[in-house]
């Protein structure tokens, strides 16, 4: 197994930071939730973690039930029936989050309207205070 974690080209992170605990999942699955830890809990430090700045500082400030006070990330994987797929299900999970938390949208370009579209826009309100007389009651 590899010793990085792999987010997105450019990075990545070890997988020393990175914690997994086996548990026993909930719900249906007959006798087999009762003998088998197929659950698992990953725990991932944000403050402790080699991350760049500017994606802790993202994932500190999203409003995640999954993220602690104390800035520890906790994914309860239990969606399948083995604990590889559901490390592998953790695993995505914890990339798409911090993912998330590093995304930088573009700043808005403040425009001015065209002198053609500030003619049409009054010329419509003309048309249609015009339509709004035509319907008032004629008075001699």
């Amino acid at each position: 197994m590899s010793t990085t974690f792999v987010l997105a080209k450019a990075l990545s992170i070890p997988t020393t930071e990175i914690e997994y605990h086996a548990i026993r999942a909930q719900g249906a699955g007959g006798q087999n939730v009762n003998k088998v830890s197929s659950a698992i809990h990953l725990s991932f430090n944000i403050n402790q973690s080699s991350l760049p700045d500017r994606y802790k500082e993202g994932l500190l400030n999203l409003s995640d039930q999954r993220i602690t006070k104390d800035g520890v990330v906790i994914i309860k994987a239990q969606r399948y029936r083995t604990q590889e797929q559901n490390k592998e299900d953790a695993l995505t999970r914890l990339r798409q989050l911090i993912l998330k938390a590093g995304h930088q949208n573009k700043p808005r370009k403040a425009t001015k309207p065209t002198r053609s579209s500030q003619k049409k826009r009054l010329d419509s309100k003309t048309l249609r205070g015009r339509t709004k007389v035509m319907r008032s009651k004629i008075i001699d």
